[in-house]
């Protein structure tokens, strides 16, 4: 099943990185709060994964998620990480991959694995994190993030005759019923969509299709995506915040250039009476590629904005503007050429 047939009319989704204590400690009462202002606002597909505060998300998400009809929304998880029962201590933690994004999170040790055995014990132990029967949709979690380096086509080969050929057979069985690679680079995307006895049924791309960096995703990609309706969903469409009113671009404090680069777009925005939010979320859904986009919130009143940001009424001449003042690539599609 491809990713757009399982994630029709859900083209708002929820990304829970926030709720593994992502930059903050978040009591739990909000984190609970912010799930439910998600299904009150109609959104029924959510995303996850053990990376998120070393389980801390999954288990969060599964408390909220109790409540609900199994059958009355989409979930995806992650394979790739697996959480082990050792406890790092606070100098390992905050040398390690965990430091800054998720130092709040779980103390837990985490280890990169992409193995079919690997793979079968992350599903498992998600399940009984989020202590539901089944997960939709399996990402191939950041097998190609920058702390690789060269390496990680040695990852990325682990990962092809481990965890693909495993979703693939957990697909076949109807265990799951879809699956693909959720990663921040397109280049794992790419080479995956060549490989001839792989069949992911679509992808989840963090942060390198957004209004500020999306030129890479157009020029072979998004049309190959589009053309064997292999869906994309967009993580990241605020880049890490900066668009939402945030300092981080990348998970980092933004750099000058990027600053910059908003406040133009802030500026044409507030000319024409857009919020940035809208036009950042409809940007990324004017592409035919795209399924999904999973905007992260830890506050209810975020998700609020969310829903009312997909609403909102953007005039045509915003669009123009932009494409003129190059702020977005001339091939990018907007929703003003769908009018």
């Amino acid at each position: 099943m491809s990713i757009k047939e399982k994630l029709a009319g859900n083209v708002l989704g929820f990304g829970t990185a926030p709720l593994g204590n992502m930059f903050r400690d978040i009591p739990e009462a909000e984190a609970q709060a912010t799930v439910d202002a998600a299904w009150e606002h109609g959104v029924r597909y959510f995303d996850t994964a053990p990376f998120y505060g070393a389980g801390l998300a999954e288990i969060r998400l599964g408390e909220a998620l109790a409540r609900r009809k199994r059958d009355e929304y989409v979930l995806s998880t992650k394979v790739g990480r697996l959480i082990l029962d050792e406890v790092e201590d606070a100098s390992a933690r905050a040398l390690g991959e965990k430091s800054g994004l998720f130092a709040a999170g779980r103390p837990n040790r985490l280890v990169n694995d992409y193995s079919a055995d690997a793979t079968l014990r992350s599903i498992d132990d998600s399940l009984k994190r989020m202590k539901t029967d089944r997960i939709d949709i399996v990402w191939i979690h950041d097998i190609a993030q920058d702390f690789y380096g060269d390496e990680w086509l040695s990852y990325f080969e682990v990962a092809r005759k481990g965890a693909f050929r495993v979703l693939t057979r957990l697909r076949e069985e109807g265990v799951i019923k879809a699956w693909g690679l959720g990663v921040n680079r397109v280049e794992p995307i790419e080479l995956t969509l060549d490989l001839s006895e792989a069949q992911p049924d679509g992808f989840l791309l963090a942060g390198r299709y957004s209004l500020l960096d999306h030129e890479r995703a157009l020029q072979r990609l998004m049309p190959k995506a589009a053309q064997r309706n292999t869906g994309i969903v967009v993580g990241g469409p605020y880049s890490s915040g900066i668009l939402a009113g945030g300092t981080h671009f990348e998970y980092q404090k933004a750099p000058a250039e990027i600053i910059a680069q908003v406040e133009r777009i802030k500026a044409i925005a507030q000319q024409h009476g857009v919020g940035i939010k809208a036009a950042a979320l409809q940007f990324v859904l004017a592409n035919p590629a795209v399924a999904a986009v999973i905007p992260g919130a830890s506050r209810p009143a975020r998700v609020a904005e969310d829903a009312a940001a997909l609403k909102e009424t953007i005039p045509a001449a915003f669009w123009h503007e932009l494409r003129e003042q190059r702020l977005v690539a001339a091939n990018a599609p907007l929703p003003v050429d769908r009018i």
